[in-house]
């Protein structure tokens, strides 16, 4: 059992839906993304989306692209985003922590290395947006059987044909994008989807997380009402991206995540 599942375990337990948050490693600086990170459990975080920089983020929308680049020009690689992994793990072995970027560095780093180095870094799961499921035996499969969850993507376009296909080898939670487009985007609407988290529950026993355009505490709760639980991003990098002190960013995340909890 990964950090993954024993959190929705013990979620499932307190009859509480999750809220996870994505950051930037690096973004806006090495110190200042370690702050953020280390304050996410406490302002009520259940699992950090750690996003790994990248120069070609093609899924993500305008304010991830420019979080990856400051990340990038201030120094930030792969090593040093398992480095500020590390040092979250010295004060904290519980909370998970899912990777999330493409595939390219990890293809440069060698599949191999980089597992070891993830599970030793204290990774638990990986989103890699640009690896479709053809591509399961590249990474997925030696992912999962390296320890680390590999969490895949449906979106409204993943019809009834491509599901099976989507869900064959995922593990940990299904990341549902609430609309079709690019991170940031438009703000979904529950009645959209509901119906399609229902059906994605109905083709698997794993949680659904939603994602994608949530940016207030009452749309976290509306999307954690309907699923197993909500993901804020754009939001909480924006709010770095204004210059905002950590601790202020912590209190805006904190209120994202009252949301989900209260649904």
């Amino acid at each position: 059992m990964t950090r993954i599942d024993a959190k929705f375990a013990q979620l499932k337990v307190e009859g509480k839906k999750a809220f996870v948050a994505y950051v930037m490693a690096g973004d806006p600086d090495y110190d200042r993304s370690l702050e953020l990170v280390k304050g996410l459990p406490g302002a009520g975080v259940d699992i950090i989306e750690l996003g790994l920089p990248f120069t070609d983020p093609m899924a993500d929308g305008p304010t991830i692209q420019l979080a990856g680049q400051r990340a990038l020009e201030g120094g930030m690689t792969l090593d040093r985003t398992l480095q500020l992994a590390r040092e979250f793990r010295e004060g904290d072995d519980s909370t998970p922590i899912v990777m999330m970027g493409y595939y390219n560095p990890i293809y440069n780093r060698g599949v191999d290395r980089f597992l070891a180095d993830a599970k030793e870094a204290g990774i638990d799961g990986l989103i890699v947006v640009d690896l479709p499921p053809e591509e399961d035996e590249e990474l997925c499969i030696p992912a999962q059987a390296a320890g680390l969850n590999f969490i895949r993507l449906a979106t409204p376009t993943t019809d009834d044909k491509r599901l099976p296909k989507v869900l064959q080898n995922t593990s940990g939670f299904v990341y549902y994008v609430s609309i079709t487009g690019i991170t940031g985007a438009a703000v979904p609407q529950a009645s959209d989807v509901a119906p399609e988290v229902a059906r994605i529950k109905a083709a698997t026993d794993l949680p659904v997380i939603i994602g994608f355009g949530i940016r207030t505490p009452e749309v976290s709760r509306e999307m954690a009402s309907v699923a197993d639980g909500a993901v804020v991003g754009s939001a909480i990098v924006s709010a770095m991206a204004e210059g905002k002190p950590v601790g202020e960013v912590l209190d805006f995340v904190k209120g994202l995540a009252d949301g989900a909890h209260s649904a």
